[in-house]
């Protein structure tokens, strides 16, 4: 047996049963069978942008979506070789492999049996694919963590300027080595821009894992995981509540493996999603959001980085496009549109200079990111900051393709009695800079009604084209696709006739 099988197989036969089970994987045609291994993949996505992300999904990866009855999920089936490329989404928050799915589930009539029937179920799922895709994805995010490490010394190691001994240097030529080890598949990981073929997860990119899984092997007794149970439920016909189905489904989860039960530092989460009469069962494959990629300052109001995406993406940006955020705040969005849409240029700015300097140093993070990724001095990103007032915006009239922004909601920023002057004014100053015919603007508000009233009073300029219904917190929101309308901007005039001071462009 060669050696990439060998740490192969060693990784996905990784003790997932403890003591009692063990998954067996066998030498002959272990490696392409885990190759062409399909699995259903269950996504959380923002609510409202469900087909959104099954349009990424379906272009990156080639699949068909399925979107879930519950909003905010969808689901999809891949080879464990697209597992990488599945991390890449820009439209998901959370990742999970579907353990077994019943789309029409027979609760029995009291509690008691119901959870009586959520411990028998424990025993009868299929666990074995979906532990060996967790196990790969886990070992994948290892490797990536080691990287990360690796790359920060190699940071510091420059920084000293050159001092330092041949043994520093002999360190050095190392860790390079082992940095290189894997680095293809890791950088499509990190990186989506990357358009090369990459190699499997469990094909020769595992053999980079070869040391540590040999030093695995040497362990005498299996380490014992710890996991916990998370219910998810939604539906107002259910005689239980989701404590007690985490509670009893846990316990038989626990019975079944032999696992260690602990609520906050687990290896395995496990996933029991209940809506209506539907029930899915996963195992989570994201430890946090995928959201929270780019931000590193945070603000009031940060916008996560998924909705963004989706946002920019309702608007379609075509290379060369100048994209705005007039409003930016900690430049979520700007910096999303910049990282994903890089052939076009984006503008961040805010009124508040305690908002832009958090977005300037959300750049600054970004970048410092990407020269540890890389190892060297990157070109930097088609983004500025500019600290400004949204209603008068230093940009010559029709200089704009694409407004893209999230509008003070009246709660945490502003008031609802400020949006009744500051949206008009805004929706005014976005018609004059943006491009009659061509632009569009998607703004995103909670406070609908003042936004209606605002929208009516620009229809010459102005064309609704779509709506799209969030949850932003716990608040109905809702994301406004405008069309700019051919009309060419007439500058509003003061009393005596002449041009307003603050129409005069820079």
């Amino acid at each position: 047996m060669s050696e990439v099988q060998e740490a192969t197989n060693q990784l996905l036969d990784g003790n997932l049963h403890g003591n009692q089970r063990s998954i067996q994987v066998t030498e002959s045609g272990s490696r392409s069978e885990s190759e062409h291994l399909q699995v259903t993949i269950g996504a959380t996505v923002p609510t409202g942008f469900e087909q959104t992300a099954a349009d990424e999904v379906r272009e990156k990866l080639g699949s068909s979506c399925k979107i879930s009855k519950d909003r905010g999920k969808i689901y999809f089936d891949i080879s464990v070789e697209s597992l990488a490329q599945v991390h890449c989404l820009r439209s998901v928050d959370n990742l999970f492999v579907v353990v077994k799915e019943f789309k029409d589930y027979q609760f029995k009539e009291t509690k008691e049996e119901v959870l009586k029937d959520f411990e028998e179920l424990a025993g009868k799922l299929p666990w074995s694919e979906p532990l060996k895709v967790w196990k790969v994805n886990t070992s994948f995010k290892k490797k990536k963590t080691k990287r990360k490490k690796i790359n920060q010394n190699s940071s510091k190691e420059k920084i000293d300027n050159g001092q330092g001994d041949r043994a520093d240097e002999r360190d050095d030529t190392k860790g390079f080595t082992n940095k290189t080890l894997g680095s293809h598949i890791l950088d499509y990981y990190e990186n989506p821009a990357i358009k090369e073929e990459i190699s499997t997860l469990v094909g020769d990119d595992l053999a980079s894992c070869k040391d540590e899984a040999d030093e695995g092997s040497k362990e005498d007794t299996p380490e014992v995981l710890k996991f916990r149970v998370t219910c998810n439920r939604a539906g107002e016909k259910h005689c239980f509540s989701s404590n007690e189905a985490a509670r009893d489904f846990g316990g038989a989860v626990q019975d079944y493996f032999k696992w260690k039960a602990d609520m906050t530092n687990f290896d395995v989460e496990v996933l029991l999603n209940i809506h209506d009469n539907e029930i899915v069962v996963g195992i989570a494959l994201t430890e946090e959001s995928l959201h929270r990629r780019n931000i590193t300052h945070f603000g009031p109001t940060t916008l996560r980085s998924t909705l963004a995406y989706g946002m920019l993406r309702l608007c379609a940006p075509q290379p060369t496009d100048i994209i705005v955020d007039p409003m930016c705040g900690t430049g979520a969005i700007p910096i999303e549109g910049a990282t994903e849409w890089s052939n076009c240029y984006h503008i961040a700015g805010d009124n508040n200079p305690l908002a832009v300097n958090r977005a300037a140093n959300n750049i600054s993070s970004l970048l410092t990111k990407s020269q540890m990724k890389e190892g060297k001095v990157p070109w930097g990103l088609p983004i500025d900051a500019v600290q400004w007032d949204s209603c008068h915006l230093p940009l010559r009239t029709g200089s704009v393709d694409i407004i893209v922004t999230d509008m003070p909601f009246g709660k945490r920023m502003g008031s609802k009695k400020r949006n009744w002057n500051l949206y008009p004014a805004c929706l005014r100053e976005m018609s004059r800079v943006c491009r009659p015919g061509t632009g569009r603007a998607v703004l995103l508000t909670q406070d609908k009604k003042c936004f209606t009233k605002a929208l009516s009073g620009m229809g010459h300029v102005w064309r609704k084209v779509h709506t799209v219904w969030v949850n932003i917190g716990g608040l109905h929101a809702a994301v406004y696709l405008l069309k700019r309308t051919p009309q060419a901007f007439v500058h509003p005039v003061e009393h005596d006739g002449e041009r307003a001071p603050w129409c005069k462009e820079l």
